[in-house]
C-alpha cells in the first residue's frame, strides 16, 4: 500500500503544481491552451504509438481486458439508468451524469499505471485505450444527442471528428504497424520516445490547470452519484469480472485503475456543445480528479488482497 501510494504522489504533485500555477497566474494565461493542444495533437499520440507499436501485445489477455472494461462500464451506465427512473433527472442532466461515469482522463491513466506498473502498465493502459476510447466516445455522443438540449449535430460530422481523433488513430497506426513485425529505426523510435516523455508532466499540468473549483463546491447530488459510479462501482465491477476472467498482477491492477480514473475534461466541452449540463460536467470533473487521490489507492490495494473477494 505505502509504495503505491508513493508511486502516485508525483502525478498528484503535478495536478496541483498546474492548479496552483493557474490560479495563481503564475504563468500567462494564454499558455495553457497551446499547451493543451500541442500534448493533445502530437505529444500523447506519439507516446501511444510507440508504445502499442513496440509492445509484445501476445503477452496481454486482450479479451480478460475487454470484457472487465466494457462489462463494468455497461453495468454502471444501466445503475444510472435506474437511478434515473427513481430520481427523475432531467435529460441534460442524466447526460451529464451518465458521461462523467463512463469516460476516463486517460493523461492521469497513463502517468498513474506507468509509475506504479512501469512498461506492462503502460502497455496494459494504451490496449484498454484503444479497447474502451472509441466506443465510450461514441456512446457519449448518442447519449448526448438523445438527452441533451440544443441543436444536434448530423453522424457524418461526429464519425468524421472520431476518425480524425490523434489518439485513437495514433494506437491503431501503432497496432498496424506492431502487426506488420517491422521495427523502428533507432533515430525514429527515440525521438517517439523523448516526444511522448514530454505528454505525461505537461497533460498532468493542464488538467490541474483546467480544475474549475468554484463548480466543485456547487457539488450536489448529480455530482456525487456519477463520482460514486465512477471512482467507486466501476473499478470494483471491473475487479470482480477480471478476476473471473482469471486476470492477476499488475495486469489485472492496472485494468482495474483504468477503470478507477476520473473523468476527462473533455466531457465538459462535449456536453457545451450538445446541450448537456455543461456547468454540472464542470463540477463532476473537479470533484472525481480531486477524489481520485483518495479512491485510486483504495481500490489498487484491492487488487492486492489474496484470494477472491
Amino acid at each position: 500500500m505505502t509504495t503505491t501510494l508513493l508511486s502516485l504522489v508525483p502525478v498528484m504533485f503535478l495536478i496541483v503544481m498546474g492548479f496552483v500555477l493557474r490560479s495563481r497566474n503564475l504563468i500567462d494565461s494564454g499558455f495553457w491552451l497551446p499547451c493543451e493542444k500541442l500534448n493533445y495533437f502530437y505529444l500523447f499520440p506519439a507516446l501511444m504509438f510507440v508504445l502499442v507499436g513496440n509492445a509484445d501485445l501476445g503477452q496481454f489477455p486482450i479479451q480478460p481486458i475487454a470484457w472487465s472494461i466494457l462489462g463494468a462500464v455497461f453495468i454502471g451506465a444501466v445503475s444510472l439508468w435506474l437511478c434515473r427512473i427513481w430520481l427523475k433527472h432531467s435529460g441534460p442532466v442524466f447526460s451529464s451524469v451518465i458521461q462523467g461515469a463512463l469516460r476516463p482522463n486517460t493523461y492521469i491513466g497513463v502517468a498513474a499505471a506507468a509509475a506504479t506498473y512501469g512498461h506492462t502498465g503502460l502497455t496494459v493502459t494504451s490496449i484498454s485505450i484503444a479497447i474502451a476510447i472509441p466506443l465510450l466516445n461514441v456512446a457519449s455522443i448518442i447519449i448526448l444527442m438523445h438527452y441533451g438540449q440544443g441543436v444536434k449535430p448530423g453522424w457524418q460530422p461526429i464519425i468524421w471528428a472520431l476518425f480524425k481523433n490523434p489518439v485513437i488513430l495514433a494506437i491503431f497506426a501503432g497496432l498496424s504497424f506492431n502487426a506488420s513485425g517491422l521495427g523502428l529505426p533507432d533515430t525514429a523510435d527515440n525521438i517517439l520516445k523523448i516526444l511522448g516523455g514530454a505528454s505525461l508532466p505537461l497533460g498532468l499540468l493542464a488538467v490541474g490547470a483546467g480544475l474549475d473549483v468554484q463548480a466543485a463546491r456547487a457539488a450536489h447530488g448529480p455530482v456525487l452519484l456519477s463520482s460514486l459510479v465512477k471512482l467507486l462501482l466501476v473499478p470494483i465491477v471491473t475487479l470482480v469480472i477480471g478476476l473471473t476472467c482469471g486476470m492477476s498482477g499488475p495486469v489485472l491492477a492496472t485494468v482495474v485503475l483504468f477503470n478507477a480514473l476520473p473523468c476527462t475534461p473533455s466531457a465538459y466541452i462535449m456536453a457545451k456543445l450538445l446541450g448537456g449540463d455543461y456547468q454540472l460536467s464542470a463540477g463532476i470533473i473537479a470533484v472525481q480528479t480531486l477524489f481520485a487521490a483518495a479512491t485510486i489507492p483504495l481500490i489498487l490495494l484491492l487488487t492486492q488482497l489474496p484470494g477472491p473477494l
